[in-house]
């Protein structure tokens, strides 16, 4: 079945991004009068001649044929358009047009000498519904023949020679290129769309310049609308390729989340129905358009929840590591977390935790702890149904320290749990996370600072951590180049204070109260100076430290602080200037 007619607007919009092409000017009109036309070309005039006039005799469906007519004179019109450059009828595109319009013709002429009888040999029935066919061949011929001319491929074929395109740059190669992959997807037979939809593919694979270029013509709206309206698996899958290929080149991502909901609804359809490799191709797609809010929520809306947990159960390892992906997007957003639990995703996600590829496990990991932040119930169900244990064994395989990076942030959202996270000192994690605190991974390392905050919830705790060296990995955070790495460490550091065991270790550290008063300086932005005043402020009382804390400028650093209300910061410049002669003595 062909697609539904474009209408002249959607032809334009389909090349939106592109200049209109100009109508021929009178003197092209004369140039390509003096060449030769093409007999094909010409035949096919005489037939729509003939045929207008056969029309006019039919003793039956008179309305129909009467609508006939009036397409096969557009029809004459829009070729006249067509044979206006001098090589048009020998673009290969045009060429395949004009030998399905033949055929048509052909058809419809035979049609027609049916009709001159009131009794058909076939029955009414049987003609009308030929009838019916021809009238819609003819709208597929009618608008094939406008996107052909307003794609404009007809005027650079005419204006450009083949050595020209040749020796031009590759970036205008591929623009040609793509300008006609783009008009040979809209106009022809399934067979002709589905070859340039390889063709697009060798393109678009070839290189990620390809694929800007290709974005740049305003190919994404023309695969759309091909895997919107076409009925063939094989066109869906092949399309659906090429929006994955571009979801994954960064700077065309704007362009398929545009496409709205035209888009997501079509690459949801293929989740439900499509092969498994359209399905996984359609999983790359969504895991770009599942960032939004709105995105989201119509995905959850439409049923895709339900159909990427089933993936995450039947599918193949790539395809459930790609679906756990997207559902890792979805379960940030509050207003679908409802659709996780509607559909037990919970023990899906654990499931494939311990059955899944590395990626398929990671992917998971992150989505059940999107999951279940900010809900404690969700934290202990995850808990009790083995999470804890999943996190271990991944932790134990990861290949690399960034992968770490979900486990860290899996047991930090454990451990905002006071039940959770006494379970997890209980089984060890503090050394794990202690070992973390110099990772060459930054965001491990911060990650690994925040859950200890967490951790540390007792003096007990505070006091392990004191024993297996975390004051000193922390005082070496403190002098990171991140403000998010430097209040990490701070915050962790004022609390394990609170431990006077650990205060002793602090102030044998070289660089601890050095790297804490520096940090006071109100100069350094969107740092929290109230976690750097509770570390000094803990080990005020000894001398030796008040004298580095002088020596370092900290009274001048406080009494600015003090001006902005920092908690803490009147109480400790009190505490330096106390009647103390050394007081005086303060760096400028």
């Amino acid at each position: 079945m062909r697609a539904p007619v474009v209408t002249q607007q959607y032809s334009r919009n389909l090349f939106s991004s592109v200049p209109p092409t100009p109508f021929p000017s009178k003197a092209m009109k004369e140039a390509a009068d003096e060449e030769p036309i093409n007999p094909l070309l010409t035949d096919i005039h005489h037939q729509l001649q003939s045929l207008s006039q056969s029309t006019t005799h039919v003793q039956i469906l008179k309305g129909k044929w009467s609508l006939i007519t009036t397409k096969l004179i557009t029809l004459q019109n829009r070729l006249s358009d067509l044979s206006i450059p001098a090589a048009a009828a020998e673009n290969p595109l045009s060429a395949d047009l004009l030998r399905s319009l033949s055929a048509t013709c052909s058809a419809a002429s035979s049609l027609a000498s049916v009709c001159l009888s009131p009794t058909p040999p076939g029955g009414k029935l049987k003609t009308q519904s030929e009838v019916d066919s021809l009238s819609a061949k003819l709208d597929a011929h009618i608008n094939d023949l406008e996107v052909l001319f307003k794609s404009g491929v007809l005027s650079e074929n005419a204006a450009v020679s083949l050595p020209a395109i040749v020796s031009s740059s590759k970036r205008e190669s591929v623009r040609v290129e793509a300008r006609n992959l783009m008009t040979r997807l809209q106009i022809g037979s399934t067979e002709s769309k589905s070859m340039a939809l390889d063709l697009l593919l060798g393109l678009l694979q070839e290189d990620d310049k390809n694929v800007l270029i290709a974005v740049a013509q305003g190919i994404v709206p023309v695969l759309v609308h091909l895997l919107d309206s076409s009925c063939s698996s094989e066109i869906k899958e092949k399309t659906v390729t090429a929006i994955a290929k571009i979801s994954t080149v960064e700077s065309s991502k704007h362009v398929l989340i545009a496409e709205g909901l035209v888009l997501l609804n079509n690459l949801l359809r293929v989740l439900e129905s499509g092969s498994v490799f359209a399905k996984e191709k359609s999983c790359i797609a969504l895991k770009v358009l599942s960032n939004s809010k709105e995105n989201a929520r119509a995905i959850g809306s439409r049923g895709g929840v339900s159909s990427l947990l089933e993936i995450c159960q039947e599918g193949t390892p790539n395809s459930q590591a790609l679906a756990a992906g997207v559902l890792r997007n979805l379960a940030v957003f509050e207003e679908i977390k409802e659709n996780f639990i509607e559909e037990n995703a919970v023990l899906t996600l654990l499931g494939l935790c311990n059955s899944g590829t590395a990626l398929a496990q990671e992917n998971s990991i992150g989505c059940l702890c999107n999951l279940v932040s900010g809900d404690d119930d969700l934290k202990l169900l995850v808990a009790r149904e083995g999470g804890i244990e999943s996190v271990k064994s991944f932790w134990d395989s990861a290949p690399t320290a960034q992968n770490l990076e979900v486990v860290v942030q899996m047991v930090k959202t454990f451990a905002s749990c006071p039940n959770i996270a006494e379970f997890l000192v209980a089984n060890g994690f503090l050394h794990r996370i202690v070992g973390l605190l110099n990772c060459a991974v930054l965001g491990v390392r911060i990650l690994a600072a925040e859950a200890l905050y967490d951790l540390a919830y007792n003096n007990k705790t505070r006091k392990e951590l004191g024993e297996m060296g975390c004051i000193h990995l922390l005082v070496s955070m403190l002098e990171g180049k991140a403000i998010e790495e430097k209040e990490a460490a701070a915050k962790v550091l004022s609390l394990l204070m609170n431990y006077a065991g650990n205060r002793r270790i602090f102030r044998k550290e070289e660089k601890g109260i050095l790297s804490a008063v520096q940090l006071l300086d109100p100069l350094l932005r969107n740092l929290d100076k109230k976690y750097f005043v509770s570390i000094l402020a803990s080990v005020v009382h000894s001398k030796k430290c008040r004298k580095q804390m002088v020596a370092a400028g900290a009274r001048g650093y406080l009494q600015k602080l003090v001006e902005s209300d920092v908690e803490g910061a009147k109480r400790l410049l009190d505490s330096l200037g106390r009647g103390k002669l050394w007081g005086v003595f303060v760096r400028p």
